[in-house]
C-alpha cells in the first residue's frame, strides 16, 4: 500500500506553494489535502471555538483528495483526522509556505501550526517554507530537497512529539542542507498608525522587522538561510525550560 500524506497550509488551498508540494509528492504517496479556504497566515495553533466549521470537496481523483475548510490550519488537521480520513496518515506536511518560518517566525506560523497539530496527534510532521512572499514564487529548486526529506522521514520516522521545520532560501541553487538550531530573534517596531480619511480615527497595521539577536552565530536557521543553505530545524513540542527546572524553587 502506498503511504498516505496529509497536507495543509496557511496560504489557502489555491496557493502555488501547496499545489507545488502536491504535484512533487504525488509520484511517491497518496495525498489528502485539507487546507483553509483562504489565507490564514499568522494563525499559529489557533482553533475555531466561537463559530461552526465547514468543509467541502474541491477535487477527487485516484490517489488525490483536496478539501477546503473554513477554519484555521490546526482546524484543518483536526477535521481531516476526525471526519474524513479512513486510515491514519503516515506523515503530516505543512506548506509550502510563501515566506520563511525561521527563528521567532515559527511561533506565529500557521504552517508550523499544521506541523505541531500533526505531531500532537502522533504523526511524523514536517513544515516547508520558502523565503519568498510572492504568490508567483518559483518553487522549482525545492523539488529534490523536499522529496528527499519527505522520503527520509517516511522511512525513518521522527521521535514522538517532535517535528521538522524546513526553510529554503530564495535562490535558484542551494549550497546544501544544514541541520541547525532556531536562531534567537524578535520583532520590533511592530505597529504602524494610520488615520481614517473621513473620520480621522486612528487604526493600526502590524508591520515591523525581525531583529537577529545573535548576528555572529553560524549554527542557526537565520545564518543558513542568509548563506544559501536549506535550514532543517528539529522542533519539540515540550517547551519546558529544563535548565530552569533544575535550579528554580520556592
Amino acid at each position: 500500500m502506498r503511504p498516505l500524506i496529509l497536507i495543509s497550509n496557511d496560504d489557502g488551498y489555491t496557493a502555488k506553494g501547496i499545489n507545488f508540494l502536491i504535484e512533487a509528492l504525488r509520484p511517491h504517496a497518496d495525498i489528502f489535502v485539507m487546507a483553509p479556504d483562504g489565507p490564514r497566515s499568522g494563525g499559529s495553533c489557533a482553533i475555531t471555538s466561537a463559530s461552526p466549521l465547514r468543509y467541502r470537496k474541491i477535487r477527487e481523483e485516484e490517489g488525490l483528495s483536496i478539501y477546503a475548510c473554513t477554519g484555521t490550519p490546526a482546524d484543518c488537521i483536526k477535521v481531516a483526522l476526525n471526519e474524513c480520513l479512513t486510515r491514519k496518515p503516515d506523515l503530516v506536511l505543512g506548506g509550502i509556505n510563501h515566506g520563511d518560518n525561521s527563528a521567532v517566525n515559527a511561533h506565529y506560523s500557521g504552517t508550523m501550526g499544521v506541523c505541531y497539530e500533526g505531531a500532537m496527534a502522533g504523526f511524523p510532521s514536517i513544515a516547508f517554507s520558502l523565503d519568498n512572499h510572492s504568490s508567483e514564487a518559483d518553487f522549482t529548486p525545492l523539488r529534490p530537497y523536499l522529496v528527499d526529506i519527505t522520503l527520509k522521514v517516511l522511512k525513518e520516522g521522527l521521535p514522538a512529539f517532535s517535528c521538522l521545520n524546513v526553510n529554503f532560501p530564495n535562490t535558484s541553487e542551494f549550497k546544501g542542507v544544514k541541520v541547525c538550531r532556531m536562531g534567537k530573534s524578535r520583532w520590533v517596531k511592530e505597529t504602524h498608525k494610520c488615520f481614517h480619511p473621513t473620520t480621522n480615527q486612528p487604526y493600526l497595521w502590524l508591520v515591523g522587522y525581525r531583529e537577529n539577536l545573535e548576528p555572529e552565530a553560524t549554527d542557526t536557521d537565520i545564518w543558513a538561510l542568509d548563506n544559501g543553505y536549506v535550514a532543517v530545524t528539529p522542533v519539540t513540542l515540550d517547551v519546558t525550560d529544563y535548565k530552569l527546572l533544575g535550579s528554580f524553587s520556592f
